[in-house]
């Protein structure tokens, strides 16, 4: 199978039953991807593909062959935080951690469903030309994220900060998995 995972060309063999969460975290060690319930309700697991979220864990890795896929590994630059991260840290929008992975992929995710204007479910005007995201639609966009520390004011802060700002209009940084083990 091929893909281009962080932006690297990559070839890996693996049985056609491999979810694509198990690829990314088993075979090719890229453990920033959670496993949290393994049934697509958390989404500890999200990841980009071509710029959409998905939850890696109902996804089997040979649908996805050819494909770009982003994990939070992919998100920073060599020397810095992709701003979301960095918006994380400064607004508290983690504790432990386990869910921020897939809550940061999602995010940006989220911002590019806005950009070609997805509306939601509490979306007022389902054919406005521009959303605007304010704590209702962040919550509403970002449900299928959960987070058992509670630190949805802070993840709600960060989103909403980064957006604003136009720090998601951006695609993520991308490197290489050398780059990754020397900043390790």
């Amino acid at each position: 199978m091929q893909f281009t995972i962080n932006g690297e060309p990559t070839e890996v063999s693996a049985d056609i039953r491999t979810s694509l969460l198990d690829l990314l975290r088993n075979t090719l060690g890229l453990t920033g991807t959670k496993k949290g319930c393994d049934q697509g309700a958390c989404g500890a697991c999200t990841v980009l593909v071509d710029g959409e979220r998905i939850n890696s864990c109902l996804a089997l890795a040979v649908q996805y062959q050819g494909r770009s896929i982003t994990t939070v590994e992919g998100l920073a630059g060599r020397d810095t935080l992709h701003p979301l991260q960095q918006a994380f840290v400064d607004h508290d929008g983690l504790q432990c951690g386990y869910c921020t992975p897939g809550q940061l992929c999602s995010a940006i995710g989220m911002a590019g469903e806005i950009r070609r204007n997805f509306p939601s479910a509490v979306s007022k005007d389902l054919s406005a030309e521009h959303y605007l995201l304010d704590g209702e639609e962040v919550r509403e966009r970002m449900s299928g994220n959960l987070c058992r520390c509670g630190a949805y004011n802070g993840i709600v802060e960060a989103i909403s900060g980064s957006y604003s700002r136009g720090e998601l209009d951006e695609p993520p940084s991308q490197i290489s998995p050398a780059e990754r083990r020397v900043r390790a």
